[in-house]
């Protein structure tokens, strides 16, 4: 007997199931290439949609699917909230020139070119966050670093402590300054710390009195049980709002108590706006082939373009 058991069948688009089900049922789904031509999942027709409908009825005699209100009803509920941040003039002229500057480049050289896209839409993601991440001489004061410590500072007069999160290791640690500057006492992981390192965090944030833990996304992601914190916080939004759930799940699981709320500092105006539009069709995949609905898909080149130029 061959079992899988995931918390993200579908993580970005339908090969992540396929490569599930090469393993629990090889030769289920035909080759790869196969799989892709019999069903074109990203096509919004009639063809795609019949296609998605035949996916499911194939594979569901194969899947049991619990998602956690089915199994955890006692677990208190979790609140999402996008706040959005507005740039200062400066870092909104900042943002400007390097997006047109982005897409000269890939006219240039970069036209269909997928890791060149994503290359230029990370480094708007990270003007965002901090301005001197992109152009280092800049100085410009960081509005989402300033939107953060008046959360925090909202949050801890409270009496509640969070989890904050970002993909870049760079954004934590001039997070980590932001707070020592302000007194905000906090511990910190990402993917340098030991294990020792990495237990000994989490010892001292679930029995101290840190306000905060930072947290490196791909390092902190899964495998932690921070109940600790009432408050999860996502500095930047990634591609993947799997793992942003399953970040916000660090708290959000058995053995906490108090209602979580999640808060997404979004910068607006900006690209992050449209990542976080995304995450809807992203969830809404997975929902296509898990569920009932008929939403797809993984995003192409000229989608990726496309986020530049609007």
């Amino acid at each position: 007997m061959r079992i899988a058991a995931t918390g993200t069948p579908v993580e970005n688009h339908a090969d992540d199931l396929y490569s599930l089900f090469q393993f629990v049922q090889p030769g289920l789904l035909g080759s790869a290439a196969g799989f892709r031509r019999r069903f074109p999942l990203s096509e919004d027709s009639a063809r795609g949609r019949d296609s998605r409908r035949q996916l499911r009825r194939l594979i569901q005699p194969f899947l049991l699917r619990r998602t956690k209100p089915q199994v955890l009803a006692e677990l208190p509920p979790v609140t999402e909230i996008e706040h959005q941040v507005e740039l200062s003039p400066e870092e909104a002229l900042l943002y400007e020139a390097v997006r047109r500057s982005a897409i000269d480049k890939l006219g240039r050289d970069g036209e269909g070119n997928k890791i060149a896209v994503l290359a230029e839409l990370t480094r708007l993601r990270r003007l965002c966050c901090d301005a001197r991440l992109v152009v280092p001489e800049a100085t410009v004061e960081s509005s989402k670093l300033k939107a953060l410590l008046e959360l925090m500072r909202e949050l801890t007069e409270s009496g509640h402590r969070a989890l904050v999160f970002s993909q870049f290791v760079d954004v934590l640690k001039l997070a980590a300054t932001a707070f020592e500057s302000n007194g905000v006492s906090f511990q910190y992981l990402d993917g340098s710390c030991t294990p020792k390192q990495r237990a000994a965090a989490v010892d001292a944030f679930q029995a101290g009195t840190d306000e905060a833990f930072l947290i490196s996304l791909k390092a902190g992601g899964f495998g932690l049980n921070l109940t600790a914190a009432d408050y999860v916080i996502h500095l930047d939004p990634w591609w993947n709002p799997a793992a942003e759930s399953q970040a916000t799940d660090r708290a959000h699981r058995i053995g906490q108590q108090n209602p979580v709320t999640l808060y997404r500092l979004v910068a607006k105006g900006t690209i992050e706006e449209r990542i976080v539009a995304l995450h809807r069709s992203k969830r809404d995949l997975a929902d296509s082939l898990l569920a009932e609905s008929d939403q797809a898909a993984a995003l192409s080149s000229v989608e990726l373009r496309a986020l530049l130029e609007t």
